[in-house]
């Protein structure tokens, strides 16, 4: 694998930095990142990831562009209302850089499917925004020996957690073994 001159030129700044180098961003765009929601989180989240020249972005999302998340949602607009968030942030980081892969898993991502998504990524980074989701991204990341990178935004305060079990760390059911009741914390 190697870097095309457009490639070259735009990841300049990069390859001039000793700690990334040209073998560092071959590194970068041979990774392959699963990001687990495409709204508050996801949305700059994708945007970082494909400008940088993540390899293989996939995007999970369920969900639609509502415009009461517009103020938030930076990576969708009002064109975008009522398309799949899946779609709508693919084409913005497609928009941004045209050298990465997008893989769409339109719909929910759950204990039926969340093995055979992650099996094909290097990392989860997991910004969704229920408890079901969660778990099922822990379950998956441990079963799969996966780094799982979490992320929660509440009002004015947020949480990035790694998760490398593997490793010999913990995990997110250490932390949290069971999923709170329903509606006694806040989503």
């Amino acid at each position: 694998m190697k870097l095309n001159n457009e490639e070259i030129n735009r990841y300049s700044r990069h390859l001039t930095l000793p700690e990334v180098g040209m073998a560092g961003q071959l590194e970068i765009k041979k990774s392959r990142v699963l990001m687990i929601g495409a709204g508050g989180l996801g949305s700059p989240l994708g945007m970082y990831l494909g400008a940088v020249g993540v390899g293989k972005i996939g995007l999970v999302d369920f969900d639609v562009v509502d415009h009461t998340n517009l103020h938030r949602q930076i990576a969708h607009t009002t064109a975008d209302e009522g398309r799949p968030k899946v779609e709508s942030l693919r084409d913005t980081i497609l928009a941004g850089n045209p050298h990465v892969e997008i893989i769409e898993h339109s719909g929910y991502f759950n204990a039926h499917n969340c093995l055979a998504i992650v099996k094909d990524y290097d990392l989860i980074l997991d910004g969704s925004d229920n408890f079901p989701t969660r778990f099922c991204a822990n379950d998956a990341a441990f079963f799969l020996k996966k780094p799982l990178i979490h992320g929660a935004i509440f009002q004015f305060e947020g949480q990035v957690t790694v998760f490398a079990p593997h490793l010999g760390g913990p995990c997110y059911r250490c932390l949290l073994p069971e999923p709170p009741p329903e509606g006694a914390v806040p989503t």
